[in-house]
């Protein structure tokens, strides 16, 4: 986390911006006692996908993803056999 006063993020704010789009968050004070008035974080921050944010052509889900586990296969994921 940064913390910049209102001035400083007005003569970096090019640089504050790209800092957030790479996850950072910036909290942006005023005053004297620098009190935190504001919070600049990125919308989508880059680098971090989220499930279902892939852009991978030809990625196909297929009806197989829903039937269900071989026996064998189910018992292991359930904690049974070695």
């Amino acid at each position: 986390m940064i913390r910049v006063t209102i001035s400083e993020a007005k003569t970096n704010l090019s640089d504050l911006v790209k800092r957030a789009q790479k996850g950072e968050t910036v909290i942006i004070t005023s005053g004297r006692d620098k009190t935190p008035v504001a919070r600049l974080e990125a919308i989508h921050p880059i680098g971090k996908k989220r499930l279902g944010a892939l852009e991978t052509p030809g990625f196909v889900l297929t009806g197989a993803f829903f039937e269900p586990l071989p026996d064998e296969e189910s018992t292991l994921w359930n904690g049974g056999g070695g």
